[in-house]
C-alpha cells in the first residue's frame, strides 16, 4: 500500500491547524485530522515535563511522505518536534483513490 500517515504533536490547535492547512493546500497531505485533549509526559533537559497538546494526523501517498515531512519540520514551533511515518496496511479503496488524487506524487511531477 503507497498510503502513509504522519503523525506529529502541536503546543495547541492553532499551531496544528496553521500546519494543517499549509500542507493541505500544498497537496503534500490529502487531510489532516487535530485531535485535542493529549496530555504528555516526557523528559526533556534533564527534567520531567507534562504538557498539554494536540495530535495532527496527516494522509499522504509514499511519494509525498519526504517533501511534507520536510515541510512540517519547518513549520513546526518546537525544537525537536515528533514527527513519524505510520504505513498504512490496507484502506478502503474509495478513500485510496481520494488520498491519491488530493496529492502530488513528487516521484513523477
Amino acid at each position: 500500500m503507497d498510503l502513509k500517515i504522519v503523525y506529529s504533536t502541536f503546543p495547541s490547535v492553532a499551531t496544528a491547524e496553521a500546519a494543517a492547512r499549509h500542507l493541505v493546500a500544498q497537496r503534500l497531505a490529502a487531510c489532516g485530522n487535530i485531535l485535542p485533549g493529549l496530555i504528555s509526559f516526557y523528559e526533556w533537559e534533564g527534567a520531567l515535563e507534562r504538557a498539554e497538546e494536540v495530535v495532527l494526523l496527516l494522509k499522504t501517498r509514499a511519494g509525498q511522505l519526504a517533501p511534507l515531512m520536510d515541510a512540517l519540520r519547518a513549520l513546526h514551533p518546537y525544537e525537536v518536534p515528533a514527527i513519524l511515518s505510520l504505513d498504512v496496511e490496507a484502506a478502503d479503496a474509495p478513500f485510496a483513490g481520494w488520498v491519491r488524487a488530493q496529492t502530488v506524487d513528487a516521484a513523477k511531477d
